[in-house]
C-alpha cells in the first residue's frame, strides 16, 4: 500500500478508528511527522489532541540507526542489539542525558504554559507516521501504560511484521493498515513524505480542539 501523503494516510486511520468517534478519544502523536495527522485524526473523531514526548537513542557513529528510545520519565527501552552496535553504558548514559534534555526543550516549546494533558482514564491513541524497529512507540506506549489509561491504542499506517510481533501486549489495540515484508523505510510508503518542521508542530497544537475543563 502506497499512501499519496501523510493527511492521506491519517483519513484512513480515521476511517479504521471511527468506532471512538465522539468517546473523546485523545490522540497522541508522536513528533515531529505524525503531529498532523494527529490532528487530522482528531478533528475526525472529535477528539483532543497533544504530543507523546519520547526520543530514539543513536547508535554510536551512526545517528540513524535506534539502539533504543527514552521516554519523557526517563525510563529507557534498549533493543537487543544495543551492545553489538557499540553502545556501552557510558554511552547509552550520555545519550540518554541528551535526548531527555531534547525533551524538556520541546516540552518547553511545543505546549508553553500549559500541562500535558492527563491521559488518566481517556481512551487514548498513539499516532506515528510508520513504525521501523518500533522503539520509540513501545517508549511511548510503556508511558502512557503507567500513566493509567481506559483504553491504549496504537496506531499507524505501515509497519515490517516483526515490528508488529514486538508491540503485541504493549497496547490493547493495534491499527497498522499495512504490513508489508519487503519493509525498508518509512518514507518508502509514501508518495509524498515531507519533513515536518516545529513551527507546523506549534501551529497543529494551537489550532487543535481542545476539550474544556468543568
Amino acid at each position: 500500500m502506497i499512501f499519496a501523503d501523510c493527511m492521506a494516510a491519517a483519513g484512513k486511520l480515521a476511517h479504521a478508528l471511527s468506532g471512538y468517534r465522539d468517546k473523546n478519544p485523545l490522540i497522541l502523536a508522536i513528533p515531529r511527522g505524525a503531529v498532523p495527522m494527529g490532528k487530522a485524526i482528531a478533528q475526525r473523531l472529535n477528539g483532543e489532541l497533544d504530543v507523546v514526548l519520547v526520543r530514539k537513542l543513536r547508535a554510536p557513529g551512526n545517528p540513524e540507526y535506534a539502539i533504543g528510545s527514552v521516554d519523557e520519565s526517563g525510563w529507557v527501552y534498549l533493543t537487543e542489539y544495543a551492545a553489538q552496535a557499540g553502545a556501552d553504558q557510558a554511552y547509552i548514559d550520555q545519550e540518554v542525558s541528551v535526548q531527555l534534555e531534547t525533551i524538556r526543550q520541546r516540552r518547553a516549546h511545543y505546549t508553553p504554559g500549559r500541562a500535558p494533558i492527563d491521559p488518566a482514564g481517556r481512551i487514548v491513541i498513539v499516532v506515528d507516521d510508520g513504525l521501523a524497529t518500533g522503539s520509540t512507540m513501545i517508549a511511548a506506549l510503556h508511558a502512557l501504560r503507567n500513566q493509567k489509561t481506559a483504553e491504549l491504542i496504537c496506531a499507524v499506517p505501515v509497519a515490517p511484521p516483526e515490528t508488529l510481533k514486538k508491540l503485541q501486549g504493549k497496547a490493547d489495540r493495534i491499527v497498522c493498515l499495512s504490513a508489508p515484508d519487503d519493509f525498508y523505510a518509512v518514507g518508502q510508503f509514501y508518495a509524498d513524505f515531507p519533513q515536518v518542521s516545529d513551527d507546523e508542530v506549534i501551529a497543529c497544537l494551537a489550532a487543535a480542539p481542545r476539550q474544556i475543563a468543568g
